[in-house]
């Protein structure tokens, strides 16, 4: 894996906006990090990458948020179960070649396609991130 150290969280979203060029359409994206690491500014430099105007935020309390119909970013933290995930439906887009960024992805590691690629974002300080991908 490379290593990025992000120094603000303007910086992280400068770098996932340049991440972005490296994905494609059925590319799934699995977010790793602990809370308040950063991983939503994240995405919001992939949505910007990927030209999508909309607001980005946490899909937290929706599970998933969908951008464009291009860019699905899911928050798996309370999902009990893969049947879980399969019954609100949030397994239909892994397969349907939309881009898909998962955190929490280990609640429904079943459900998930191979190759996926992995981003890793670890909170040095309060400012600080060391992103490996």
């Amino acid at each position: 894996m490379a290593t990025f150290f992000s120094r603000s969280e303007a910086e992280t979203i400068s770098f996932a906006k340049e991440y972005a060029k490296t994905l494609c359409a059925g590319d799934v994206l699995l977010l790793d990090g602990e809370m308040g690491a950063g991983k939503t500014a994240f995405v919001k430099g992939l949505a910007q990458g990927l030209q999508i105007e909309e607001e980005v935020t946490s899909p937290t309390y929706a599970y998933m948020n969908c951008y464009g119909d291009r860019l699905y970013h899911y928050d798996c933290y309370r999902i009990q179960s893969e049947m879980q995930a399969e019954c609100m439906g949030l397994a239909d887009p892994l397969s349907e070649g939309k881009i898909c960024v998962l955190e929490w992805s280990e609640n429904i590691a079943g459900l998930l396609p191979p190759n996926c690629k992995r981003v890793v974002i670890e909170k040095i300080s309060d400012g600080e991130r060391m992103i490996r991908y």
